[in-house]
């Protein structure tokens, strides 16, 4: 079973809100035969080439659709369609519209040859103009989506979302048997293995993926529609507060105070913290994201990997919009920890919240990054310092929340921020506490007073400059996770609305000067 281009718009937009923008296609050059070929895919199709654009409204919000159709010559791409898509993409940049592409292709047109090959690069270089203007691009791979088209404009989503069961890859079964002699192997070119490997985002159905449209608009926009399913996951709709923008004054009466509340910082209470930081009821990004509206689920870096110990989401934290990574405490298990493929997770949420002109939020939580030979050979430390480095220098308001543990690179990885929260037994240490008791004595059962000798408390780190502010437990963030998921959200939402009120360029310049001055004296501005 095929979807086809008229069966999409009607399923994805606001009923009766497609208007076209296609004009008849521009004359190529063909042979007898594949004039006749044409002609034929017309009626078959009922379309006059193998893509329909426009716009329409998404639960009432206009956006720029492309759409392929399948029946027409395989969804094909040739010449006359390239610039269909082409002329779509430009329109869309300058209306300042959201574009959604919905490709269903099996490549390039052979009738047309290498001419027709090279319309790809044409069609990525405006979709990458349309990016670079700051305006969303949403891709939603239909069955089949092969060859050129997926290894060009259909890959380059902000993001990318997949039809079930459909047969998405580079080169065709059919074309690699002729090749190779043998049949490609099977369940690696469908849509579920790619969303597992961490190539795409999900596989959604159409009704689906238009609630998720909707909510990622909402996010990148900036401009917020009603939605009353906000779900984490796309299998769990359950309810969720509405969205409701936190004033300067609310910051009290959510009990968040810049000096944090009373906590010691002697060896015992240091250690008490280290204890509580690590209880399993206690709650993480996932119990955050649960008070948060708006909420897409990404996953992966889009390039073949996925690690299921973080966590990428779009979102909004009362109302204000933002790209959401982190750590995620229940997927790390025994040696599974954050590796290689988290780190890269991470920069994609850099690179999507630059290219959104969205404020990010890192969340950190983990008992550090993976020990391993894979790791190792698979770059972790150049992905640590990259991300450090990109985060120093992102043009986009950043916030990072210390929310448990933070051991090693792997939380140094997601600290530099504008402003930095903790959560009052939230922790920042090179080793684990123990690790760092082995190398200076060579035993584990100096690890409170090694914890308590780094400074790495919440409220050393606030006296030193690490953290601005300390969101309370009262007293265990454990015994309350409700309540304290609900101040975290709303600290985060208070810091975020300081920060878009600011220009970019002296948040950039603040960034910078703040870490060039760590450490040379007690406290930040």
């Amino acid at each position: 079973m095929r979807t086809s281009a008229r069966e999409l718009l009607g399923q994805l937009l606001d009923t009766n809100s497609f208007v076209s923008w296609d004009r008849p296609p521009v004359t190529v050059a063909a042979s007898p035969r594949y004039r006749d070929a044409l002609r034929k895919a017309a009626v078959a199709a009922g379309t006059d080439e193998s893509v329909l654009t426009g716009e329409g409204l998404l639960r009432g919000r206009r956006v720029a659709v492309i759409a392929c159709e399948f029946g027409f010559l395989a969804g094909s791409i040739g010449v006359a369609a390239a610039e269909r898509i082409v002329s779509a993409v430009e329109r869309a940049t300058e209306l300042g519209l959201p574009l959604i592409a919905s490709p269903t292709s099996g490549g390039t047109r052979m009738q047309e040859g290498t001419v027709a090959f090279v319309q790809m690069v044409k069609i990525a270089g405006a979709v990458a103009a349309h990016k670079s203007a700051g305006h969303p691009y949403l891709v939603y791979l239909r069955n089949p989506t092969m060859g050129g088209v997926f290894a060009s404009w259909g890959s380059l989503g902000h993001i990318t979302f997949a039809e079930p069961g459909a047969l998405i890859g580079f080169l065709g079964p059919r074309v690699y048997e002729a090749l190779y002699g043998r049949p490609f192997p099977e369940g690696v070119q469908t849509a579920e293995n790619l969303y597992r490997r961490g190539v795409i985002d999900g596989v959604l159905t159409i009704p689906v993926f238009r609630r998720i449209a909707h909510r990622a608009l909402s996010v990148f926009s900036g401009v917020e529609l009603p939605d009353s399913t906000a779900a984490l996951s796309v299998s769990d709709q359950s309810a969720v507060p509405q969205p409701q923008r936190l004033k300067p004054d609310d910051a009290a009466a959510e009990g968040i105070r810049p000096e944090g509340p009373p906590t010691g910082t002697g060896g015992n209470a240091v250690w008490q913290s280290v204890e509580i930081s690590r209880r399993p009821q206690r709650p993480g990004i996932r119990e955050l994201l649960r008070h948060v509206t708006q909420r897409v689920p990404l996953s992966g870096t889009g390039q073949g990997e996925s690690d299921r110990t973080a966590v990428l989401a779009l979102g909004r934290f009362r109302g204000q919009p933002c790209v959401v990574f982190g750590h995620d405490r229940r997927g790390q298990v025994g040696e599974n920890t954050m590796g290689p493929a988290a780190l890269r997770e991470a920069r994609r949420s850099m690179a999507l919240a630059q290219e959104l002109r969205l404020p990010l939020v890192l969340v950190i939580d983990t008992v550090g990054a993976a020990l391993s030979k894979e790791a190792e050979e698979r770059g972790l430390a150049p992905e640590i310092a990259r991300c450090i480095a990109d985060l120093v220098t992102l043009d986009t308001p950043t916030v990072s929340v210390l929310l448990g543990q933070g051991t090693g690179g792997g939380a140094l990885a997601l600290l530099p921020a504008d402003r930095v929260l903790a959560a009052t037994h939230g922790w920042l240490a090179p080793l684990p506490p123990e690790g760092a008791s082995a190398i200076v004595y060579r035993d584990t059962g100096h690890a409170a007073e090694i914890a308590a000798a780094q400074r790495i408390s919440a409220a050393d780190l606030l006296a030193d400059g690490v953290v601005d502010r300390i969101v309370p437990e009262f007293p265990d963030a454990a015994d309350e996770p409700v309540d304290f998921a609900r101040r975290m959200v709303a600290a985060i939402a208070h810091e975020l609305a300081a920060l878009r009120a600011r220009p970019e360029a002296e948040l950039l310049a603040a960034r910078q000067a703040r870490y060039r001055r760590l450490g040379l004296s007690g406290g930040t501005s």
